[in-house]
């Protein structure tokens, strides 16, 4: 996943759309991911990759934190299962200069007070989103990737920047279904994991999430 700016104009090719204590976490602290059908922590900012997304080139890397409780519920279901940030190329080098060159991954104040007062914010972006699983399916080595992109937005009379949008859906859309009782789960703690893909996206406030381009195949 990336939220990233659309006119990008520093060296980093980021802006401050979020928190900058938990995009520093994000880039600091360990990351939960399974391998090898064990579970395990990876450092951030490792596993490298380039991918493209809609005709664009990014990078993407470990970041700790966005798998959320799938590595319980997809213990012993998975042999393999990791999160990654998306970022414009070369973000990641510069970002572990700051870390491990200038030492600031044992001084994170000193390192926000940095950020904050030099990367400006932005509402004019986008959240990218790539899921890709490789398993078996009739008797065949598959891979089916889910990818879309949420782009900032007018809601009524108001303009919403597409991280806002993204996270306020992740959170309403989950509210709602419950509210409503359209969840079968009736009591207990419902994960993400817990709410069929379709059934989100259907939602008043889960469709801005929604690609029928992306979901060509998925429901096969």
């Amino acid at each position: 996943v990336g939220a990233l700016p659309i006119f990008p104009s520093n060296r980093l090719k980021y802006n401050l759309n979020w928190s900058t204590e938990g995009l520093i976490n994000e880039y600091c602290n360990h990351c939960d991911a399974i391998d090898f059908g064990k579970k395990i922590k990876l450092l951030a900012l490792e596993g490298y990759e380039r991918l493209s997304f809609d005709g664009s080139e990014y990078e993407a890397f470990n970041t700790s934190g966005g798998l959320g409780s799938l590595c319980e519920t997809l213990y012993k279901r998975v042999k393999k299962l990791d999160y990654k940030s998306i970022r414009y190329p070369g973000h990641r080098d510069l970002i572990l200069f700051l870390l491990q060159d200038l030492k600031f991954h044992s001084d994170r104040e000193h390192l926000r007070n940095i950020l904050d007062r030099s990367i400006t914010t932005t509402a004019q972006d986008k959240c990218l989103i790539f899921v890709a699983i490789n398993g078996n399916s009739q008797n065949k080595f598959k891979q089916r990737t889910y990818a879309s992109t949420v782009y900032n937005t007018m809601i009524g009379k108001h303009h919403f920047s597409a991280i806002q949008v993204t996270t306020a859906s992740g959170i309403c859309t989950p509210l709602d279904l419950v509210l409503n009782k359209k969840l079968k789960q009736k009591s207990g703690f419902i994960k993400c994991e817990d709410i069929p893909l379709r059934d989100f996206l259907n939602n008043q406030f889960g469709h801005y999430y929604k690609d029928e381009k992306a979901l060509r195949g998925i429901d096969a």
